[in-house]
């Protein structure tokens, strides 16, 4: 732990880079990239100067397996936070708070500025916080003290750490924990890290008996933690159950993947019949649906853009959902996501967002289009985004 005379001086010379208009690069270094960056957006984001506390939501949707894994843990991650005088959060890929839990020493302040379940800590909203800045960099970070942009919680010192899941390594959520400033420990983003694994590990147990289905770049079926050798077809069948919980008989998913194509009711019998050998009770039948934990990158892309994360949406969506399918339920619901996709991509007005997209998909000319639109006429990435339309 820091002095207490050394926590007061750095205080005092981040009081000093905030007043300032501009910093120089011996500054900015000492200050932290990630953090004079986050100040600038939440500049640019105008957050009222009276607010004191996050929005509170009282109703949001999450991924389920993450919910599950807090759940599962949540007695350990609660003794945590008692024995560090400290208030853990679990926050979703938008900054929300799903879950949250408080040492008597930190339950009143938690509480005051709306750290707890249902709080909305989008640095849009807040400004400057670990939570936000972990989720944006996809990195640990800590935010000490007026670090913070929000007045409020000037007087806390925040670490947080990605959770990420097992299968599609993807960051599903974070997780934060905070205390005052004066208890400010270099250890602090070890601990934050220390329990971004505890709730891996839970997810990991709770997915042993999950189906899991990646739909981009090379589609691939993941079946109690193993990959499962299917064919194209067989991975179709499983995307349109996935996409319709409720279940189809015989004839309905005939035409979901075949449409008018010449393929006679006994070749999906077989191929149904191969799939229940390999995925036994998992696949139901009359009507055919998927039984117990399902999840898929396609439908946590959905969700994301359900929830508005476009930033999350846009990492999932890597490459073409299902490149080679020929069923038209399937390609209709790609046309769909694509569109969702692109509306978003020209209602954003993230440029940052854009340009890592870009940078995984250099076909995107919707996102090159929402730059020129975004970006001056003489920034130096102009020609960069010409040469992409070419």
């Amino acid at each position: 732990m820091l002095s207490k005379q050394a926590l007061l001086q750095k205080r005092h010379q981040i009081e000093q880079f905030r007043q300032k208009s501009s910093v120089s690069m011996d500054q900015a270094r000492q200050l932290g990239d990630s953090i004079l960056s986050s100040w600038q957006r939440s500049e640019s984001a105008h957050i009222p100067d009276e607010r004191d506390a996050a929005p509170l939501l009282t109703k949001f949707s999450v991924s389920s397996s993450l919910n599950q894994a807090v759940d599962q843990c949540q007695q350990e991650l609660k003794h945590i936070a008692e024995q560090s005088s400290m208030v853990i959060a679990v926050g979703d890929v938008g900054s929300t708070i799903i879950w949250s839990a408080a040492s008597g020493a930190m339950q009143n302040a938690a509480e005051k500025v709306h750290f707890v379940q249902g709080g909305q800590w989008r640095e849009e909203l807040v400004g400057t916080n670990a939570l936000a800045l972990t989720l944006k960099t996809q990195q640990s970070s800590c935010v000490f003290s007026n670090e913070h942009y929000m007045r409020s919680i000037q007087d806390w010192v925040c670490y947080a750490a990605p959770i990420i899941d097992p299968y599609s390594k993807q960051m599903i959520g974070v997780i934060d924990l905070s205390t005052t400033w004066k208890k400010h420990n270099n250890l602090g983003l070890l601990a934050a890290e220390r329990c971004a694994s505890i709730i891996q590990t839970s997810l990991l147990t709770i997915q042993q008996q999950r189906l899991f289905i990646r739909s981009f770049h090379i589609p691939q079926v993941l079946f109690n933690g193993k990959i499962v050798v299917l064919t194209p077809r067989q991975i179709e069948i499983l995307c349109i159950l996935a996409l319709c919980p409720q279940g189809l008989n015989l004839e309905n998913l005939h035409q979901a993947l075949y449409g008018e194509r010449k393929v006679s009711l006994g070749t999906l019998k077989a191929e149904m019949s191969q799939l229940r050998e390999m995925l036994g009770s998992m696949l139901c039948s009359r009507p055919y649906r998927l039984n117990h934990q399902i999840d898929a990158d396609f439908l946590q892309a959905e969700q994301a853009l359900n929830a508005g994360y476009i930033e999350t949406a846009l990492t999932l969506c890597s490459g073409v959902f299902l490149a080679k399918t020929e069923s038209p339920f399937l390609c209709a619901w790609r046309d769909c996501l694509e569109s969702r996709l692109s509306n978003a991509i020209f209602e954003t007005q993230q440029t940052d967002v854009l340009f890592r997209h870009l940078s995984r998909c250099p076909q995107a000319i919707d996102a090159v289009e929402r730059l020129m639109e975004l970006i001056p006429e003489h920034h130096p990435a102009q020609q960069r985004l010409i040469h992409f339309q070419k």
